[in-house]
């Protein structure tokens, strides 16, 4: 898996303090709570999200009742019939009743009247217009779009603003134009580090469409899997998948699926490194001397194709011309990340070839191969698209670049004329807040969007990396954050008030469970099963706060492997802690002034109160539970952390000068706390320390 370098100002202090892992983990959470933008004032408490570009909500309000009438006019197809089935089925699943999709009498206004004016493009491409626009008066909903995509959109937006009014359903009266800000919006699912089938997929489509993402990244081969089947070779996915791979006939109908819902599908065949599966069943590409066998372990390995052999050129020239077929996306992904070298230096025949070909190192021989790959793609009608490794002068014009490493490495690649996807920022597996990825920005300055480069920046792509998710647990670890990710990408850039994206992001949320993602569902499910035969509410008071560790911090604690059972409390924590995050906002309201404070008293008693007395439960409960036993000791530095909070809520609201003794005492319980334990963290340690810093402002 790629490692970007984490240089984004909000996370500064674990750059300067990398060894401190207990103290930098609790400030990568802390920062990512306080961050902060500038308010945009919009009317009406709605849960739109993206935010659309402009938005003007009224007083009034349209009904909604069980049968709605709808009328398409201008450009018809059946995936807009489709579509429009599918939204009064969602609507039907908000408010619980039965909605039946009419056509209008002859004569009278549908209710929702919808006007596509075009028919858009065959096969979708990153630029095919998304514009939309919408207006909802008391007695009916017009939506008009360029094209089908904006016409998907536009009833996104429509199912959000759904609200109930009483015992009905109401639309707000409003009027939007709207447009995306970057036309490239993804989300890359690995499929390969662990096995994700297509129920997966397909949940997970229906989510992005959702919140308006548009490309689905599937990275289909790895080093521990080759998940594709092929007839033309199938050594490939018969020897180096165990069997867990997709059909042609599932990869047919997931572009079909994703194109129902204006999503483009974008394949990544990684090359020349990561290429252990395909070594399995055809050692011959190798550039080193086989047997090999998957990898089951995490990691960047020697195994890697000869760049040399037209042997190779001609086996991925058939490859691509089976492939291709299957994705008719205008891009095809190569990958092209972390290839070592180490093969290609110790082979006397490849250095030869380096020699007569003036290549002076590995990155020219990859260089080299990437070009060769590009012209074989474009024999095919694709272009090439590639992680920032690709990146060098002799790189064919239309290639685009995909930069993990940072906004330098995006920048390079504009600079040289290529255009270019930043996933720097939007890594889902490093467990960072919404937050955290919200302030990430292609442009975040907005020079860019004014110089000759604007169109070189095409977007962004949240990583979905599989090294620690199963099916049951990959839900939870990309929603509801990739919606922060998706309004950042589509949204105004002056859009970026923190505290207002986390109010909507609830709103979006619980529409999301209703359209298939188990991020909410499966947390339930997953506790109970640890918390066996007894009560579960002990073991959900505890994960409630609990996060797992950050970035790369999990694979240092044990030996993990793509057979290693993912089912304990590191896997069933959610990667935010929305307990935590409402816990600092009442401690800060509380501390902020007398007026505060009888509001936010008993909230933070209350709370701290029940972290104390949940360690005697959870014992009982762990007794009987071997997954549970090595959280015990996170559950009893809770209990201790809120004794200390406790302790400081009462100094604080008797007035009383705190001891200096106890404030040492206090913060040495803290620190201790916050060392990662069973490779999670107790999240409301920084809000304490609040508590506990202003008791020495106590007169």
């Amino acid at each position: 898996m790629k490692k970007p370098t984490v240089d984004d100002s909000c996370v500064a202090e674990y750059k300067s303090d990398m060894n401190g892992v207990r103290r930098s983990t609790v400030h990568v959470i802390l920062a990512a709570y306080v961050m902060c933008g500038t308010a945009v004032a919009v009317d009406g408490d709605h849960g739109l999200m993206p935010m659309p570009a402009r938005v003007e909500f009224r007083s009034d309000s349209l009904s909604i009742g069980d049968q709605l009438t709808i009328e398409l006019v201008g450009h018809t197809e059946p995936r807009l019939d489709r579509a429009v089935d599918r939204f009064v089925e969602h609507l039907s699943a908000h408010t619980g009743t039965a909605i039946r999709r009419t056509k209008p009498e002859h004569g009278k206004d549908a209710v929702l009247r919808i006007d596509c004016q075009g028919r858009g493009q065959a096969v979708q491409t990153y630029d095919e217009d998304e514009s939309y626009s919408l207006n909802v008066s008391s007695h009916r909903a017009v939506l008009r779009a360029a094209t089908p995509v904006g016409v998907l959109r536009g009833l996104a937006t429509l199912e959000q603003l759904l609200q109930r009014d009483g015992n009905k359903f109401t639309l707000p009266e409003v009027r939007i134009e709207d447009r995306p800000r970057f036309p490239w919006r993804g989300l890359l699912i690995d499929v390969c580090r662990h096995w994700q089938p297509m129920p997966v997929i397909k949940r997970n489509l229906d989510a992005m469409a959702a919140v308006k993402l548009n490309v689905l990244h599937l990275h289909l081969t790895e080093d521990q899997g080759f998940r594709v089947e092929s007839k033309r070779f199938p050594r490939l996915h018969e020897m180096g998948s165990d069997g867990k791979y997709f059909t042609q006939d599932e990869l047919r109908e997931i572009v079909a699926y994703a194109h129902d819902r204006g999503i483009r599908v974008v394949p990544e065949f990684d090359m020349p490194g990561h290429t252990t599966s395909w070594l399995v069943g055809h050692p011959e590409l190798a550039a080193g001397v086989g047997p090999f066998q998957i990898e089951r372990r995490w990691g960047v390995f020697d195994p890697c194709f000869d760049p040399t052999k037209e042997s190779l050129y001609e086996f991925l020239d058939e490859f691509f011309a089976e492939m291709t077929p299957l994705f008719p996306d205008p891009f095809v992904h190569i990958g092209g990340d972390e290839v070592n070298g180490n093969l290609w230096r110790e082979n006397p025949r490849i250095q030869s070839f380096m020699r007569d070909n003036q290549l002076p190192d590995a990155h020219a021989l990859q260089a080299y191969f990437n070009r060769r790959v590009a012209a074989i793609l474009a024999n095919h009608g694709r272009k090439l698209i590639g992680w920032d490794e690709i990146l060098h002068e002799d790189l064919p014009a239309n290639c685009v670049v995909q930069s993990w490493r940072g906004a330098d490495s995006l920048r390079a690649a504009i600079d040289q004329g290529f255009n270019a996807v930043l996933s720097n920022g939007y890594y889902l597996d490093h467990q960072l807040s919404a937050a955290f990825h919200y302030q990430n920005d292609p442009d975040p300055t907005g020079k860019v969007s004014r110089d000759r480069h604007r169109s070189r920046v095409l977007g962004g792509e949240a990583c979905m990396w599989g090294e620690y998710v199963s099916p049951e647990t990959i839900d939870s670890r990309i929603w509801p954050r990739l919606v922060a990710i998706a309004e950042r990408l589509w949204s105004p850039r002056s859009v970026n008030d923190v505290n207002d994206m986390y109010r909507r992001l609830g709103h979006v949320s619980r529409q999301l469970d209703r359209l298939g993602p188990r991020h909410r569902k499966n947390y339930a499910v997953m506790l109970q099963r640890l918390a066996g035969t007894h009560s579960i509410e002990p073991v959900r008071v505890l994960a409630d706060v609990l996060e797992p560790v950050k970035l790369y911090l999990r694979s240092s604690a044990r030996e993990y492997t793509s057979e290693t059972l993912l089912n304990r409390m590191v896997d069933v924590a959610r990667p935010e802690s929305e307990a935590a995050r409402e816990f600092l906002i009442s401690v800060r309201r509380f501390l902020s002034g007398p007026k505060s404070r009888t509001d936010q008293f008993e909230s933070i008693r209350k709370r701290l109160t029940t972290w104390r007395d949940n360690h005697k439960p959870f014992r009982s409960v762990a007794n009987d539970s071997s997954l549970l036993v090595e959280v015990e000791p996170v559950s009893y530095h809770l209990k201790l952390v809120a004794e200390v909070g406790l302790n400081a809520l009462d100094l604080l609201v008797s007035n009383r000068r705190r001891d200096s003794e106890w404030q040492a005492k206090a913060v040495q319980v803290l620190d201790t706390a916050a060392e990662p334990r069973a490779e999670l963290v107790i999240t409301v340690i920084p809000a304490v320390k609040e508590l506990v810093a202003a008791t020495s402002k106590t007169e």
